[in-house]
């Protein structure tokens, strides 16, 4: 329980990789606020069941952000922002619309700039606060498909890298962690020669899970992580080696 008495955002937490860290975190004695745009009978389910709170919000815009906010303020948080909410809209760069392009940059990169900078003060004033951002393996060595979705989850390490030489003075602690292909809705869409073909370039030949990410969000977010910062971590199964 060595998150007691903390209030945890997770932004996307209804389902797939988010749900694990709300579940993860909650387990550590966190009281976890749900954020969902859509999936609102998971949300409510999930809440009930690790009596956290759901709260709709679209944090792709600011006044979403502070809607989540202003619900983890009247709780006595925010201590720890997980930035998981993302999307994607693939397709080959030579034919990805405008649309497309500002859309998942919006969600994915912009999500997590507006949720930061709307913690950052609270945590300022406290002088103490974590910020995890789930970037993508994606990031790191690309993905032909898919130029906004890499560029967007790219950006978040070069924002967590940066926030964290920003706030550091400050004990608060910035990190990302870069997940590989996972069984999620996301790669639910992909045909089965496709996840055939990325599990034959995964060195532990299988996709991963969300719960193999979620427990090294709850290490980033504890005391035992308290001297690491503007890291980012892959959980790939070994694919970015």
């Amino acid at each position: 329980m060595e998150l007691q008495g903390q209030v945890a955002i997770v932004t996307g937490g209804a389902k797939g990789i988010g749900e694990a860290i709300v579940r993860e975190l909650a387990d550590a004695g966190a009281h976890v606020l749900i954020n969902y745009h859509t999936s609102n009978l998971q949300a409510e389910a999930l809440a009930s069941q690790v009596n956290g709170t759901a709260i709709r919000a679209d944090v792709s815009t600011t006044p979403g952000c502070e809607t989540l906010l202003l619900a983890a303020s009247e709780l006595g948080g925010p201590h720890i922002l997980v930035n998981n909410a993302g999307i994607t809209r693939d397709g080959l760069m030579v034919r990805m619309s405008d649309g497309a392009w500002e859309s998942v940059v919006r969600t994915n990169a912009g999500s997590a700039f507006r949720m930061s900078r709307a913690v950052l003060p609270i945590m300022m004033k406290q002088r103490s606060g974590v910020i995890v951002n789930i970037s993508s393996v994606s990031a790191l060595r690309g993905n032909a498909g898919q130029a906004n979705y890499a560029a967007s989850k790219a950006a978040l390490i070069a924002m967590t890298k940066t926030l964290a030489q920003e706030v550091g003075k400050r004990q608060i602690r910035v990190n990302a962690v870069a997940p590989g292909f996972i069984r999620t809705d996301m790669t639910a869409k992909l045909t089965e020669k496709v996840l055939d073909a990325a599990t034959e370039q995964i060195p532990l030949r299988r996709l991963g899970e969300p719960k193999d990410i979620a427990p090294m969000v709850r290490f980033l977010c504890g005391p035992s992580a308290s001297y690491i910062t503007g890291q980012t971590f892959a959980i790939d199964g070994g694919l970015s080696v």
